[in-house]
């Protein structure tokens, strides 16, 4: 049986907060944890938003629909990624820059970790 989507977001979020909570107690600075929460935020969303997109009715109605709709939730999910690091800057004050990408590097080495759940199934 396939991985569920939204169980890889749940896992990605998780594990974001918990890099978030050991960069905070490593360190003993709040805006390490906050950049490292919001590098780990700029792959959870865009992750949740095109889980939402391909798990709709839509994108099953047909191999053809459900094709131009990967793509698009993917363009989707790209674009949402750039513009939150491009705020990043001025939503999170002040940014740490090597823990931002800790946290969204982290995140996105889940899908990795997905491979193996459905390969050990």
């Amino acid at each position: 049986p396939p991985v569920s989507p939204w169980r890889v977001v749940a896992v990605q979020a998780a594990v974001g907060a918990v890099v978030a909570l050991i960069g905070w107690l490593i360190t003993g600075r709040s805006e390490v944890a906050w950049s490292l929460l919001y590098g780990a935020a700029t792959a959870v969303v865009p992750a949740a938003l095109m889980a939402r997109g391909m798990t709709s009715r839509i994108s099953s109605m047909s191999p053809g629909s459900s094709a131009v709709s990967f793509m698009l939730w993917e363009m989707v999910k790209i674009a949402v990624s750039v513009v939150m690091l491009m705020l990043a800057p001025k939503l999170v004050q002040p940014l740490v820059w090597p823990a931002l990408l800790v946290g969204l590097v982290v995140c996105i080495k889940i899908y990795w970790v997905a491979l193996l759940w459905r390969r050990s199934k």
